[in-house]
């Protein structure tokens, strides 16, 4: 952690909803004239769609799985070199992996690559990640513990999935039976490099629907957010000021010990108010637990 050059990092899995949070952090960072250093987590995929897929074939064949959540696809030694490298100097390279046809044009590259690595913009006053693994541990690298402000963003599995689903097929071509097999053949890894980061975050946003998600697979839209509840899950934090969170989140509610719940709709609205005070405390150097 680095009281001069800070770190957020918003971690969740494809589809959670990661970036809702990234919006409400923009717009924290324009309300308070911070210069923020945007990291993007799919940069650091070790391979290029093609690649990813070629990889996949060659592990079925040998019958084993291969998936975004995990260390085969993903350079975990340069994220954790990248935030060791922010926090000493306030500098570092990015680069952005390119989903859509709409975000490789402008690029003049194919769905699927990579940009070039670049210099991050200086100065900044903040390094923003928002990916899969901003609070990955394993044997060999520890990216959590770099991060000064760690945010989950995660869904009840069945609305994850749901949100996957719809993103895919509308946003990114695939077919329903491929985000099928993509969720089957990730699951080990979801559950071994994934969920154990709830664990470590300062912060978990947990949306909950109100309707029916029994069949996610069958599913053609995502339930809206005021079809949601949002569990909000403060871990190891101090000066949370719930009296004044109760009373200008309208219909919010304590329901456990460090848990508050907000009406779906109010999700943009209770993160402003939660992470400001955090991102000024950042700059003025306190640490956040």
């Amino acid at each position: 952690m680095s009281h001069q050059h800070p770190i957020i990092a918003v971690t969740g899995s494809s589809g959670a909803g990661t970036t809702t949070t990234s919006l409400a952090f923009h717009k924290i960072f324009q309300q308070l004239n911070i210069r923020a250093a945007q990291v993007d987590g799919d940069s650091y995929h070790r391979y290029t769609r093609p690649e990813m897929d070629m990889a996949i074939r060659k592990a079925r064949d040998l019958g084993r799985h291969i998936s975004y959540f995990g260390p085969e696809a993903n350079d975990f030694s340069l994220l954790e070199q990248a935030f060791i490298d922010y926090g000493r100097s306030g500098s570092g390279k990015t680069r952005k992996y390119l989903h859509t046809y709409d975000e490789a044009i402008p690029y003049k590259q194919v769905p699927g690559t990579f940009t070039p690595w670049e210099p991050m913009p200086e100065p900044t006053d903040i390094l923003f990640y928002e990916g899969l693994h901003g609070g990955v541990v394993t044997e060999s690298h520890n990216v959590a513990q770099h991060v000064d402000l760690l945010v989950g963003v995660v869904p009840i599995v069945n609305l994850e999935w749901m949100q996957k689903l719809v993103r895919d097929i509308n946003d990114r071509g695939h077919s329903r039976e491929a985000v099928m097999d993509s969720v089957v053949r990730s699951m080990e890894d979801y559950i071994t490099y994934i969920t154990p980061q709830f664990s470590r975050t300062h912060i978990n946003f947990q949306r909950v629907p109100t309707v029916d998600t029994s069949n996610p697979f069958a599913a053609k839209s995502v339930p809206s957010m005021d079809e949601s509840f949002v569990v909000i899950h403060f871990q190891g934090m101090s000066n949370i000021d719930y009296p004044y969170l109760l009373a200008m989140l309208q219909g919010s509610f304590i329901s456990h010990i460090n848990t508050l719940v907000v009406p779906g709709g109010k999700m943009g609205l209770a993160m402003e108010l939660i992470m400001t005070p955090l991102v000024q405390r950042l700059l003025a150097g306190d640490n956040i637990g």
